[in-house]
């Protein structure tokens, strides 16, 4: 066991060197470099870290196992004290009883020859000796009677010194192991954390990867990027093979709280901002004379004046919705962004940051439309439990937003979804996208999202290795030199999981807002696989940048 607990030991230090060494490893800016050096951290430690679990789960067994002998040698010790005491008071009594004999026998002595007074008494001289035979015996018996209880006790107190002392080196040896797996317990319980912090740090990155960014619009809202488009948009390009595959995200991350576009959708279709933040904040209070600070601290800027200068410069709608129908959904963002800052700084006592993290501001102070309704809103706020309500909001939901605040969420259309959709009413070039570019425009010698039919079995093989197991699912990455590694090939994959080519494929979506699953037509037949595995695999293999931003997304085929 101290040969256990040594090499724990040293696997400890070799845990944090290796740390290091991979840190050390100079990945830049390279998301799929870091994450695969993670993953081969991950895999090296945990072997290692099992076999320590099983340890202690051994150290563990041990002690209960001695906790039940200990237990076993108590109870047997106090039996054998009861037997003692027994036979010491049975002892004494017959002691008693001999001495009581011994006193008799040495009267009748002192007064006569009890022999001589048996023969005279007896009939004849064989009846005489016989008597005294007899008495003689019964003297044997009385003595051998005492030399067993003398040994009986002996050998019970012997058995009580024997069991006392087996006690105490169980006693000894408990406290020993029970030090020994107080110890692993404890390392293998930072271990633990270190492995799941690891992999808390892998899903941060792969998040990074398939889009974990911030959505609000700003001033200036995207355009509609070239060949992003499904069949039929003005910003399709065909890509020129069939059957060609395309994944479609509705809406991007964080898809939470207000739609901007969708606000703008329901303020060109007459609705005023008092419902629609009502649609957006359900479960909450919209109060209109909100007792506001006079100011807030923003990072970068220090104190300002909370309604004439911070909120006159959010830059988180363009001000030109005010012209075309919207004016209703900036006093709804001129809300929104007033109740999340109150929420963020604590009723104005703390400090905001200035940049999408939390909401844009800048000190060029508008003037316009934007003023209006900031101005037309003085006093309201959202409040959740009477205190201002972190009023979450994105670029686009993709016609259905996440849940907040315990209620399911909501489809965000006139009719039915996704057709009637606000979003697509207030033209949001993110409801419906197919994603083949990085946000700084990078492309990897992709001028689209549309993939073959062989690149959607490629896919679908790194979702077997990933959930099904056979591979090495630190080498899931793209194949090509932008993301560098070192991944798969396309036969490597095919030998693991077998698809060669994908023919059809479908989705279906749940009632809350995400695609639920996934079903291919593939040359092993039909394969379903749940909508957030998919999703995964897709991001994780797809070549270049091509991705899914959305938790809702569709599968399209040419």
């Amino acid at each position: 066991m101290k040969l256990k607990i040594l090499g724990f030991i040293a696997f400890t230090f070799l845990l944090f060197y290796s740390f290091t060494l991979i840190r050390a490893q100079d990945c830049g800016v390279d998301l799929q470099c870091q994450i695969d050096a993670l993953q081969r951290e991950y895999d090296a430690l945990s072997p290692a870290q099992e076999k320590n679990k099983q340890d202690l789960t051994s150290l563990r067994n041990q002690l209960t196992s001695l906790d039940k002998k200990i237990v076993n040698f108590s109870n047997q010790l106090k039996k054998t004290e009861v037997e003692i005491r027994n036979r010491e008071e049975d002892s004494a009594y017959a002691k008693k009883v001999f001495e009581e004999k011994a006193i008799n026998q040495y009267v009748r002595i002192r007064n006569y020859d009890p022999s001589l007074l048996i023969i005279l008494s007896a009939n004849n001289a064989t009846n005489a000796f016989r008597e005294i035979n007899f008495r003689q015996r019964a003297a044997d018996e009385d003595r051998k009677i005492m030399e067993e209880y003398g040994l009986s006790l002996l050998q019970l107190r012997k058995d009580k010194d024997s069991l006392e002392k087996n006690k105490q080196s169980l006693t000894s040896i408990q406290k020993q192991v029970a030090e020994k797996e107080k110890f692993l317990a404890g390392e293998v319980a930072k271990v633990e954390g270190y492995l799941s912090s690891l992999t808390a740090k892998q899903n941060e990155l792969a998040a990074l990867k398939s889009g974990g960014f911030q959505t609000s619009i700003g001033d200036t809202p995207p355009t509609l990027e070239p060949c992003s488009g499904a069949p039929g948009s003005s910003n399709y390009c065909d890509p020129g093979f069939r059957p060609a595959f395309a994944a479609f995200s509705f809406g991007a991350p964080h898809r939470t709280g207000m739609s901007q576009y969708g606000a703008y959708g329901r303020s060109k279709s007459g609705q005023n901002a008092e419902t629609i933040l009502s649609a957006y904040f359900q479960g909450a209070e919209l109060k209109k004379d909100y007792s506001v600070p006079a100011t807030i601290g923003v990072t970068g800027y220090g104190r300002i004046a909370f309604e004439d200068n911070y909120l006159l410069g959010i830059y988180e709608v363009p001000e030109s919705w005010g012209e075309n129908g919207g004016f209703e959904a900036l006093k709804a963002q001129a809300v929104a962004a007033r109740s999340y800052a109150l929420s963020a700084t604590n009723n104005g006592s703390g400090t905001i940051c200035a940049s999408e993290s939390c909401q844009v501001y800048k000190p060029q102070l508008k003037s316009g439309k934007w003023k209006e309704a900031v101005n037309a809103t003085r006093g309201w706020v959202i409040l959740k439990g009477g205190s201002p309500a972190p009023a979450y909001y994105s670029a686009s939901t993709g016609g259905y937003t996440i849940s907040q605040w315990g209620w399911t969420g909501i489809k965000d259309t006139s009719g039915d979804w996704p057709g009637g959709a606000y979003e697509k009413i207030g033209g949001s070039p993110w409801f419906y996208k197919g994603w083949y570019k990085s946000r700084g425009g990078a492309t990897c010698n992709r001028t689209n999202p549309w993939l073959t039919s062989e690149e959607m079995a490629d896919i679908l093989n790194a979702w077997k290795v990933l959930y099904q197991g056979g591979g090495d699912i630190s080498r899931i990455s793209p194949v090509g030199s932008c993301w560098g590694g070192n991944p798969y090939s396309k036969e490597e994959l095919i030998s693991l999981g077998g698809f060669t080519s994908v023919s059809g494929i479908s989705v279906i979506y749940s009632n809350s807002g995400f695609t639920q699953s996934v079903s291919l037509q593939t040359n092993k037949g039909g394969i379903n696989t749940a909508g957030e595995e998919f999703k995964k695999a897709f991001n994780l293999r797809a070549p270049g940048y091509i991705g899914i931003k959305s938790s809702l997304y569709n599968i399209e085929k040419l």
